[in-house]
């Protein structure tokens, strides 16, 4: 039984008088004591999906239209804002993409790791103090005393990242998600964080989902990888497979913009044009316009999600796990 499913999740948000979706028909599920990455560029959906497994969609402009993410036997989008409270933090936890503004700059870093375990474990706060600091220790945080009575501005972007963590660690979630754990840190520090996560994934035997635009960070991180695009999901499949055999033509653009040393005098692939916004959203295969396999058929008729491997086919939000998922006119 997986640890979390989606099913055919939409969200939209009000734009300029007219509804946009930013997520249209995501389904996938996160198995037990497994990494699922979500990959794509920026404004392809990742984060909205994020916020909407958290109930965190701003309501107004935003709304979750329809769908259901399925947690220990309950439906996310169905229990109310209190029942949702108990979840958030405490049986599922968020490392935000940019600890200075998701930490709270008025309050010291040990306040706020502290106060989920006083609100959801009821400890007093000397326990919560004390467990705390053992969180600062257990990832990698060398001076946890002086961290705890810091302010977030007091400290590095890594060091800010690895408090998150803490934060996000205290309650000993069931599942973990990262949205750009490492955005702009250096590449040793990036190093650092996912090695840091991947160890305590293992320890605390959790599942994790990992949202990056790199498909780099998820080689060595993900056992399942799905690859979004203007809102929907493009390719879907076991992570081995994905890298040795990419069919989504954006799939295949992503990894050809990896760089390599081999390939250091080379000049670096791009990929031409950028995401469109969702007011923007062309027919047919979002992808065409940039496509450099694109038919006339895609122009003018939206792909389904295939399977390529022998799997159930043709149906949005029935994903067969484990199989290799298309949304492509090239397999049908």
């Amino acid at each position: 039984m997986p640890c979390l499913s989606c099913n055919d999740l939409r969200v939209s948000f009000r734009i300029q008088k007219k509804s946009a979706y930013a997520v249209r028909g995501v389904s996938f599920s996160v198995g037990d004591r497994r990494t699922l990455g979500i990959v794509g560029e920026s404004g392809c959906g990742k984060s909205v999906t994020a916020a909407a497994i958290m109930r965190l969609v701003p309501t107004p402009p935003g709304k979750i239209e329809s769908g259901a993410i399925r947690f220990e036997e309950k439906d996310l989008l169905a229990v109310s804002e209190k029942e949702m409270c108990g979840v958030r933090g405490r049986r599922i936890s968020m490392v935000f993409q940019d600890p200075m503004t998701s930490l709270n700059p008025v309050f010291t870093c040990g306040y706020q790791t502290a106060e989920p375990l006083i609100l959801h474990k009821g400890m007093d706060k000397r326990a919560a103090a004390e467990l705390s600091m053992e969180l600062f220790s257990e990832v990698g945080i060398a001076e946890p005393k002086r961290v705890f009575s810091s302010y977030p501005h007091n400290l590095s972007g890594g060091m800010r990242q690895r408090v998150m963590i803490a934060m996000a660690l205290a309650c000993s979630p069931k599942l973990l998600i990262a949205d750009e754990p490492t955005t702009a840190l250096d590449v040793t520090v990036q190093a650092r964080l996912l090695e840091l996560l991947k160890k305590l994934q293992d320890t605390k035997d959790m599942s994790m989902i990992l949202i990056t635009h790199n498909l780099g960070i998820v080689a060595g991180m993900a056992h399942d990888v799905i690859v979004m695009y203007a809102g929907e999901i493009v390719e879907s499949a076991p992570a081995q497979r994905l890298f040795e055999s990419p069919r989504h033509p954006y799939t295949e653009c992503l990894l050809k913009t990896i760089p390599s040393i081999e390939k250091r005098s080379e000049r670096l692939t791009v990929i031409p044009g950028t995401v469109p916004t969702p007011l923007e959203v062309p027919e047919g295969c979002p992808f065409h316009p940039r496509c450099p396999k694109a038919k006339d058929v895609c122009k003018k008729d939206h792909p389904i999600l295939h399977c390529v491997d022998g799997g159930s086919n043709g149906v949005d939000g029935d994903i067969d796990n484990g199989k290799h998922h298309v949304r492509c006119h090239l397999y049908e």
